[in-house]
């Protein structure tokens, strides 16, 4: 392999690193988002050069291994992590957490469905429950003007007392789940879209056919591990580092030749 090449090689870990640092920089800004789902890289080798086949064995030689030098590296995949974060109480009667599978959906303004984890929940102008950007909570559930002591059971169940002292089903709350959640497609404002590669959602109802429970005045934390962020940041700093000198080098010993050709 030529030092041009080395050079590329060194070139192709610093575009690497750097997005790993960015995958990083990113947990770690979303440490108290709620609902967030950490991310992780990974890498794979992107090319090999073969400079000498391998030979089999002979009566009096043994035989010898393929020889090739790798052509640097490239990011393989950003993946969704899907732990479980914390559950805190809030005491906000429309804050609900997810504990175990499944997404809340939601309607996007131009009537696609979105899906997420952040449940902090409020009510419209018109009774209807929405996210803290104004969508819409699929299947809609509407509060009429005059309810009171709003309760949702783990189950997903909607009541409340409207003055009669008896309580009053206003709907029932609905969970998406994925085959390949880590599929989904990342739309920011704690959204995430249907992809391909996380195939259609199926929907049923919490703590049925495999869902998790919903708890309500409760909020699930971001599932970040601080001390892992730290540490994996200092990794891709590390790596960016010792690959610049590796340029650097590479540089160098370029310049050492050109100088013994003058």
């Amino acid at each position: 392999m030529s030092l041009y090449g080395a050079l590329l090689t060194g070139v192709s870990s610093l575009d690497a690193n750097s997005r790993a640092l960015a995958v990083t920089s990113s947990n770690i800004a979303n440490v108290n988002t709620v609902g967030y789902k950490a991310e992780r890289t990974t890498f794979k080798e992107a090319l090999s050069q073969l400079q000498k086949g391998a030979s089999a064995p002979s009566t009096q030689l043994g035989g010898t291994n393929p020889l090739s030098v790798g052509l640097g590296v490239e990011l393989s995949s950003i993946d969704m992590q899907l732990s479980g974060g914390a559950v805190q109480t809030t005491g906000n009667p429309y804050d609900v957490a997810i504990q175990g599978d499944g997404f809340f959906q939601v309607e996007k303004p131009d009537g696609t469905t979105a899906y997420t984890r952040d449940g902090s929940f409020g009510v419209s102008d018109t009774g209807a429950l929405v996210t803290n950007d104004g969508y819409r909570v699929l299947p809609n559930v509407t509060l009429p003007q005059d309810v009171q002591d709003v309760s949702i059971s783990p189950s997903g169940l909607v009541q409340a007392n409207n003055g009669s002292g008896q309580p009053v089903e206003l709907g029932r709350i609905e969970l998406a789940r994925f085959v390949n959640p880590s599929g989904l497609m990342s739309l920011g404002e704690n959204l995430y879209a249907e992809t391909a590669a996380s195939g259609q959602p199926v929907t049923g109802f919490p703590q049925e056919q495999g869902f998790g429970r919903v708890l309500q005045g409760m909020l699930e934390s971001s599932n970040v591990e601080i001390v892992t962020e730290m540490t994996d940041m200092i990794a891709a700093q590390r790596a960016y580092e010792i690959n610049a000198k590796a340029i650097r080098a590479g540089e160098d010993m370029m310049q050492t030749t050109n100088d013994l050709i003058r």
